[in-house]
């Protein structure tokens, strides 16, 4: 059965007020699309869970979607300050925001974690670090096996986790290739799962190339056919990391209001991310037109001598 569906349709049926949300993908492969229509339909009170907030969640923050930031690393990456993050955890711009730190390895611990159902995740990094005294979620158990105590993390089961991906079956199944994150775990983890896709393509195309599935269709709940989706990060092979935005995000999101007119041009005055393409113009993607980078062929079945 077909899962397709806008993406209006999707975040207003699977993502509800109050709800704990993870858009993932580790600079590659952030849904900003979906990020956008959390704005567009102002969903409110989200605690909002990634390992690296970036961009995405800086302007999810600065709409007044979130109640709360899971997080570890935040920043805007190779450039500095997520600045409406810092605003709403320093002076409560445009609202107050909890904030619940880890390191790297913790949130993989906790989404790992949340996808095999376990009560824990022992993690042996936190050892001299600072982080536990400022999370006490952090804590420290006695290793059964007789070698002390270790440091665990709970486990992470978001309601709703959206990922994009390169291209996906109707059903689902999805392909990732590329620099990868932790889309599988935090997929497996969570309650209701978003797939945006790049392209949709025939069962048949899935199964060829079966490695690269991902995320399998029986634990995705929609499917999105959304092109140029994750801009301004980025889809390997479909179109490059836009450097230039991110520059650019560090000067207008210093200041609130200049962010609010930003969203108010590129989010909430748009239908969809359509418009945003066009609007962004063809001298944009013409700009990020990836180079050709070939990988030899496998044959999955009788291997030639």
């Amino acid at each position: 059965m077909s899962k397709v569906t806008t993406m209006k349709e999707a975040i207003a049926q699977l993502v509800n007020d109050g709800d704990t949300l993870a858009i993932e993908g580790f600079t590659h492969l952030i849904c900003f699309a979906a990020a956008h229509e959390i704005i567009r339909q102002r969903k409110r009170d989200l605690t909002l869970c990634r390992l690296t907030p970036d961009l995405i969640y800086d302007q999810m923050i600065a709409a007044g979607c979130a109640k709360k930031l899971v997080f570890s690393y935040l920043g805007n990456p190779g450039v500095g300050s997520l600045h409406a993050v810092r605003r709403a955890v320093e002076k409560g711009i445009p609202a107050p925001l909890e904030v619940e730190e880890y390191s790297h390895f913790g949130m993989v611990g906790r989404f790992i974690a949340g996808a095999a159902k376990l009560p824990f995740y022992p993690v042996r990094t936190f050892a001299g670090s600072d982080i536990p005294s400022a999370n006490p979620r952090i804590r420290r158990v006695d290793d059964p096996y007789g070698t002390g105590q270790i440091y665990v993390v709970p486990p992470l089961n978001p309601d709703v986790t959206i990922l994009h991906v390169q291209r996906a079956d109707e059903r689902g199944n999805a392909h990732i290739w590329g620099l990868m994150g932790m889309q599988a775990e935090a997929a497996f983890a969570a309650r209701r799962v978003i797939i945006v896709a790049e392209r949709l393509v025939d069962e048949a195309v899935i199964r060829a190339d079966p490695n690269r599935t991902v995320i399998p269709g029986l634990i995705v709940d929609a499917v999105v056919h959304e092109p140029y989706g994750a801009h301004p990060s980025y889809a390997q092979g479909y179109y490059d990391r836009d450097t230039q935005f991110y520059l650019a995000w560090d000067t207008l999101s210093r200041d609130h209001d200049t962010l609010l007119s930003w969203l108010d041009e590129w989010v909430y005055g748009l239908a969809g991310r359509a418009e945003y393409i066009q609007r962004m113009g063809p001298e944009v993607w013409q700009r990020l037109q990836p180079g050709e980078a070939w990988s030899g062929q496998v044959n999955y079945g009788q291997y030639p001598e």
